[in-house]
Formats: C-alpha cells, structure tokens, sequence
C-alpha cells in the first residue's frame, strides 16, 4: 500500500470510528427500532423489518445464554495487545444477530479490547475497503491496532465452518435457498457460537 492509499484508509477508519457506537448502544438502538417497527439499513421493507424483529430476539437470547469456558476466558485475558475491533453490521442481518453478540463476550474478557459498532449503510467507504469476494457481507470485524492505527487483521461476515457450509453448497447449488439459511440458522444454534469464539482466538494470536 502507498502513502496515499494507507492515508485514505486511515482518514476512513477514523470517520467510522467517529460514527461508531458502543455494543450497548447499538442493542439500544435494536430494542428501540423494533418498538417503533423500523430497521437500520436504506431497505425499510416489511420483510426487513421483519427480520430486525427477528434478530432483536435471537440477540437477547445470545446475550444471556453464551458460554465461554474458563479455560479461553483466561486465554482471553492473557492478551497484552491495545486494539479495537470496529465492526460493520445491520439490524436485519441474521448472520450479525448471531456473531456480534459472540464478538461481545470475547470483547468484554480483555479491557485491551475496545469494542465500536459501525452501521454498514451509513459508511459506505469504510466497507468498500472491506468487502468479501467483492461483496458487502456483514457482519466484518477490523482489528485496529490503537498504538499505530494499522490494520491488523479482520474476521467475518461468518465463522469458518459456516463459511465452509455456505461454501459448499453453492458449489453444489449455485446459489443460497431458503431451505439452506434454515440448515445455517440451526448450525448457529447448535454451535452456540463456539466457532466463532475459536476464529476469535485465533484472530487475537491465542
């Protein structure tokens, strides 16, 4: 990267920093979206407000019934690093409903590691710096160096073995039906987000 590209990508993170929020803060703004049959996001459709509604419920239910052994909190706690993980997501997205929540709790073990939510649609330079195989997918976690403001690293839009699965069959399929987001869905609930907690670790160098 030159010096003219490494100064836009560091006037970018700093303008999504600015507008990022607190995980408290974006579960908020979730609660008050839902009381007010609304969505972030420039797609106000029944159909995605339908899904903010949705993932309100599967967050609550993340937020109070996620483990993390005793053995990978102190793996956790052992990082001596100075970061902030900066996350792009939506209210609607289902894959976001199940890991920021993850991203969360592994947050929280480590005071080193700042958590900021950013929304996706509202900062369009930042994800365009981010994308998957040239798309939007969210959610997308960049790790941010505080000392040096590099980017380290980054994670998402899901945890390896969804990937894998989602992978595999639109290798198989060609594209995503709905019947498969129902088979990704139950994963996550079978999974309990272990997966992404490994993928976390592993992003933290543990």
């Amino acid at each position: 990267m030159n010096t003219l590209e490494h100064n836009k990508l560091e006037n970018i993170l700093h303008e999504g920093l600015n507008n990022s929020m607190s995980y408290q803060e974006y579960r908020a703004l979730m609660a008050e979206l839902v009381a007010t049959q609304s969505t972030t996001g420039l797609d106000k459709s029944e159909e995605i407000v339908a899904y903010t509604a949705l993932n309100e419920q599967r967050m609550k239910r993340w937020d109070k019934t996620l483990k993390v052994s005793d053995e990978t909190q102190q793996k956790i706690a052992s990082f001596r690093g100075d970061i902030t993980w900066l996350v792009l997501t939506e209210s609607w997205c289902g894959d976001a409903a199940h890991v920021t929540p993850v991203i969360h709790k592994v947050a929280e073990l480590n005071p080193n590691i700042t958590l900021r939510m950013v929304l996706r649609d509202d900062n369009d330079a930042l994800m365009q710096q981010f994308l998957t195989n040239g798309g939007k997918s969210i959610p997308k976690l960049i790790m941010i160096d505080n000392i040096t403001g590099e980017v380290m690293n980054t994670f998402g839009p899901r945890p390896t073995a969804a990937t894998q699965l989602v992978e595999d069959y639109k290798a198989e399929h060609g594209s995503l039906t709905p019947e498969f987001k129902e088979t990704l869905q139950a994963w996550y609930n079978k999974d309990k987000g272990q997966n992404t907690i490994a993928d976390l670790l592993r992003l933290l160098g543990l």
